[in-house]
């Protein structure tokens, strides 16, 4: 797969975990729903390092998005570097039963509402810059 392809590839499927998103946050499933947020921006970092990297487009096989950024070289202020690092942690604490319990008494709709907000507003800002030629 060349990278353009494998660039497609990862923003399809992120579009594709973002519907799944919406209707986990329709339906207060709230951990699960932001797990899937976590996906949707990694597969958007994971698309922008296939684009950037036409002779190795396969990004490494990692959740951190912070990991993920500093591959791509994108300069990040200090308020992205706190979003990636924040919506990494839902990957972990939303999977791992050590970290769930305490991960769902934080998420309450509140809480979600915000990150949602969060997620769809990175997620604007990375596939903007996929546009960018």
């Amino acid at each position: 797969m060349n990278n353009i392809d494998l660039m497609n590839y990862w923003i399809k499927s992120s579009d594709e975990d973002f519907v799944t998103m919406e209707v986990l946050y329709k339906n207060k499933q709230n951990t699960w729903c932001l797990y899937i947020g976590q996906l949707i921006i990694e597969k958007l970092l994971k698309a922008l390092y296939a684009k950037n990297n036409k002779a190795n487009p396969y990004a490494p096989k990692t959740h951190d998005l912070l990991y993920l950024a500093d591959k791509i070289q994108l300069e990040l202020t200090k308020e992205q570097k706190i979003l990636l690092d924040t919506i990494t942690k839902f990957n972990l604490e939303a999977r791992y039963d050590d970290y769930k319990e305490s991960f769902r008494k934080n998420c309450t709709d509140e809480y979600v509402t915000e990150q949602i907000k969060n997620i769809k507003e990175v997620q604007k800002w990375l596939k903007n810059l996929l546009t960018i030629e």
